[in-house]
């Protein structure tokens, strides 16, 4: 028997939703990435970990907030932790393998069609894992050519993501680069979801009521999850903005043997000067 999916049950609030989340992430992400690059290489491996954090926990948390807009009219659904947490780990895991790889070999063609495409393949790796991690009376099946758009989406879109975060300057492009990282997670999802079809294991005469036979949800398995995720955005948005303020604007450290003077140095010249 052919589910009854409805991926939309809120309207437009849990894309938005979702989509926000994974673009705040993406900013925080992709500005730890950038803020790696001006700093030393002692402190590089920090940045560049509190950027795959902060993505990974971003497209976990995404995932989630648009599943709660994913009904199957027949069967109630729950989540396994073992995989919902797993897919955060995957996340976090490869896309910060791919960030890595940006932040120590720059933005060369091959270094960011590495880094993205594993970037990509982590993002994916998350949303098809936590989908498996779904439980209900039904099996799911995925129509081939979806998933492999979905995957390529991901792959192209993190590539362009990265790219603008380590070449381009400024408030704007960072923004940009944000957006398209969020378009990556979201727009993957989305592909991912009408590629799926759900079939019902179903006894062969229904009964009047199908809470008799169908499994009851268990909501705390898909709040919990929920809000560990903002809670990390939160402690990692104070932590960047505590520490070092210029890694939400992109500047790099101010290096006095390049020249740079502080500008008492630059008052007292100028005093100087005038009184000759």
């Amino acid at each position: 028997m052919q589910g009854t999916v409805d991926g939309f049950t809120y309207g437009l609030v849990t894309p938005v939703a979702a989509f926000f989340m994974a673009a705040l992430g993406a900013a925080l992400g992709l500005r730890c990435t950038t803020r790696s690059l001006h700093t030393t290489r002692s402190c590089r491996i920090g940045w560049l970990a509190l950027g795959s954090l902060s993505i990974g926990s971003g497209v976990w948390t995404m995932h989630f907030i648009a599943m709660t807009g994913f009904t199957v009219r027949e069967a109630p659904i729950s989540y396994d932790k073992t995989l919902t947490f797993a897919g955060l780990a995957v996340a976090v895991v490869m896309i910060g393998i791919g960030i890595f790889i940006v932040g120590y070999r720059g933005a060369t063609r091959m270094a960011l069609i590495t880094g993205g495409t594993i970037t990509g393949l982590g993002i994916a790796s998350m949303h098809y894992l936590g989908m498996a991690g779904m439980r209900m009376a039904a099996h799911l099946a995925y129509d081939t050519p979806l998933v492999v758009l979905s995957v390529l989406i991901a792959g192209v879109a993190a590539t362009g993501a990265l790219w603008a975060a380590v070449t381009l300057r400024g408030a704007l492009s960072g923004l940009g680069a944000s957006v398209l990282m969020a378009v990556a997670v979201t727009g993957m999802h989305y592909t991912g979801m009408a590629a799926l079809d759900v079939h019902l294991h179903l006894p062969p005469t229904l009964p009047a009521d199908l809470a008799d036979v169908l499994p009851r949800d268990r909501p705390a398995e898909i709040i919990g999850p929920m809000l560990a995720g903002p809670a990390c955005f939160l402690l990692l948005a104070a932590v960047v903005l505590l520490f070092d303020p210029r890694a939400m604007t992109g500047e790099p450290a101010p290096n006095p043997r390049a020249g740079h003077r502080p500008r008492s140095m630059v008052r007292e010249g100028a005093a100087r000067a005038r009184y000759r």
